[in-house]
Formats: structure tokens, sequence, C-alpha cells
């Protein structure tokens, strides 16, 4: 089984000291970047910043879009599958914590439903950041998973029906956009991916995934 999934992508080695860096510093991150959301989801976008409240960066953050595409970033460019799931895993734990720590503390309110939600993606994260860090191998299996994941980012992206088709979100692109360089490894590689990730997409339109998780 280990030399199967070797041929697929093969990890990298590293340091403890390089591995305790990396995992903490993406904790830190998380915290951080939980913080921020937390603070653009409370405060009227009319006491932000001018260029926040145009490109309405607390809606973006509150979006699952930026999240995933994190998460796969973190997942594929880690150095092996079990340093991605423990550094997806710390980032959300960071992430989840610092958000509900401030709603709690700071907002004065216990979202649990909610909570719930996003403690239980957290526990299930290691699992799907192993899977996605063979996304930058070789062979039919990883570009499957590369266009599954091109099609999660999609579906956030855009919205299309027989008679339409428009862009959800004008960062959420940027973030599509991010992706295809993220999954690039060669020019051929990528078109496979973008094709069989779109006709996912087409085929799955109907489809809440999410409610399937």
């Amino acid at each position: 089984m280990i030399n199967s999934l070797n041929e697929i992508r093969r990890p990298i080695d590293i340091s403890l000291s390089r591995k305790f860096l990396y995992s903490t510093l993406l904790f830190i991150v998380g915290v951080i970047l939980g913080v921020i959301s937390k603070v653009l989801d409370t405060t009227p976008s009319n006491y932000l910043p001018y260029f926040l409240e145009i490109i309405d960066l607390g809606n973006f953050f509150s979006r699952m879009g930026i999240w995933i595409s994190l998460a796969v970033a973190i997942s594929v460019y880690s150095k092996s599958p079990v340093r991605s799931a423990i550094n997806v895993f710390l980032f959300f734990v960071g992430m989840v914590s610092s958000y509900y720590l401030y709603t709690v503390l700071v907002a004065g309110f216990f979202p649990k439903s909610y909570m719930m939600i996003w403690i239980i993606m957290t526990c299930i994260s290691p699992l799907f950041a192993f899977v996605c860090w063979y996304a930058k191998g070789n062979g039919i299996i990883a570009i499957f998973i590369s266009s599954i994941i091109f099609m999660f980012i999609s579906r956030q992206a855009f919205g299309f029906g027989i008679w339409y088709f428009y862009i959800k979100y004008n960062l959420e692109l940027l973030l599509w956009i991010g992706m295809i360089f993220v999954l690039y490894q060669s020019p051929k590689q990528i078109i496979k991916v973008v094709t069989i990730g779109l006709i996912l997409l087409l085929l799955t339109a109907e489809i809440s995934l999410w409610g399937m998780l």
C-alpha cells in the first residue's frame, strides 16, 4: 500500500525542528485569520477602511471558498501526507478556536450549532488533507483528486443553470485562478484537471455536496 502511494507522490523528509517551526507558524496564522475573520464579521462595513468596504472582505472570510483554498494550498505544499494532515489540522484548530473564543469572550454570544459544524470539519480535515496531498503527484489518481478539488472551488466561484451563468463573488474568482496555479504541474496535466473538474461541476450542479459531507 505504501509503495503504491509512493508511486503517486513520494514524501520528503525534513528535520524535526523544521516540522515544528512550520506547524507552529501555520497554527499562528490560523489564529490570526480567525480573529481577523471575526472582527470583520462583527464590524459594520461602513466602519471599515473604504477599500475593505468596497471588496466586502468580511463576507469573503465568511464564505467557504477561502478556507478550502488555504487548506488545499497548505496540504499540497507540505512535505508528506502525514505532515499535510497535521498542518491543516493545526491551521483549522487555530482558526476555529480563535474565531469562537472571540465570539464568546468579546462579541458575547455562543452560536453552538454553527460552532459544532466547524469543530466537526476541523476533526475530519486531516483525512481530506492526507488525500489532497496526492493531488501534486503523478498518474490518473492525482489527476482525479486535483479535478475534484477544482470542482469544489468552481462551485464556490460560479453559479449557473440552463439560461444563466454568473460569478458568485469576485474574490472567489481570484481563488479559482489561484487554484489553477496551485494545482499546476504541466500544461497537459492542468488541461486534464480543468476539463474533468468542469465536467464534474456540470454533473453535480444540482446536488448539494456540502449536505453529503
